[in-house]
């Protein structure tokens, strides 16, 4: 299993507290941490770990086109296949170091070896690049949220560590609250957005635009729910009609 930070266990962090506190971890609840969307196309990525989080890990990076490399030993039979058929790079040894974070942008570590944790954690920050190293919060300078995608749209939920379980449930809440129509809405508007920036002049005559679609009467979402894209087109092409310049 890999290494995890929780009180009463063998310390897992760089602060080496012997039996974990939860003193590494104090200020999360308090930590304002600034969101933002990765673009990982074409980017290296790397993960350390072949078990079941490294595969979780690795499927995230691979839905968002990243590079990706995995280094272990040895890992479970989907990350070979996904080696087998080229999807990624897997490097059959243990981490060697600093090295292996060249060209990188961001490393993904979950080792049972807290000291290769720690090294990985101190070689990325000593790049000034992005790690995080599986539920141990003071080795990361970046977390993961729970995510629910649909098409173009992502919703990311945390609870900055305080409660994954709590983060799943608002997920599965989130997934039924905004379902399909919300992607398809968005596909819709961007469909329309090289007319509003070609014909409307400014930031603000934009924005008037998409909210009178958006928030208008009809709703789009209740058209799209009950499967009516056409008065939908019609809506943006009304809308079109009513800002467009005279």
């Amino acid at each position: 299993m890999p290494a995890a930070a929780y009180a009463g266990k063998e310390c897992v962090c760089q602060f080496k507290r012997g039996i974990c506190d939860q003193t590494c971890v104090k200020d999360m609840l308090e930590t304002p941490f600034y969101i933002a969307c990765l673009k990982l196309k074409g980017r290296k990525c790397l993960v350390v770990g072949g078990g079941a989080l490294g595969l979780e890990k690795t499927e995230g990076l691979l839905a968002c086109d990243g590079d990706v490399t995995v280094i272990a030993p040895e890992v479970g039979p989907e990350l070979e296949q996904l080696a087998a058929e080229g999807s990624i790079t897997w490097e059959r040894r243990e981490y060697g170091g600093a090295a292996d974070l060249e060209g990188v942008f961001m490393v993904i570590a979950c080792t049972d070896d807290t000291d290769v944790n720690i090294k990985i954690y101190d070689d990325a920050e000593a790049r000034a690049m992005l790690v995080n190293i599986v539920d141990v919060p003071p080795l990361c300078n970046f977390i993961l949220p729970a995510l629910v995608r649909m098409g173009p749209l992502a919703i990311a939920i945390s609870t900055a560590g305080a409660s994954p379980a709590l983060a799943k449930r608002m997920k599965r809440e989130v997934a039924e609250l905004f379902g399909d129509e919300y992607a398809t809405l968005a596909i819709m508007l961007n469909d329309a957005r090289g007319w509003a920036k070609g014909t409307l002049p400014t930031y603000q005559d934009r924005k008037a635009f998409f909210e009178s679609i958006v928030n208008g009467e009809p709703d789009p979402i209740a058209l799209l729910r009950a499967g009516d894209s056409a008065a939908v087109l019609d809506l943006i092409a009304a809308a079109q009609r009513t800002h467009a310049p005279a």
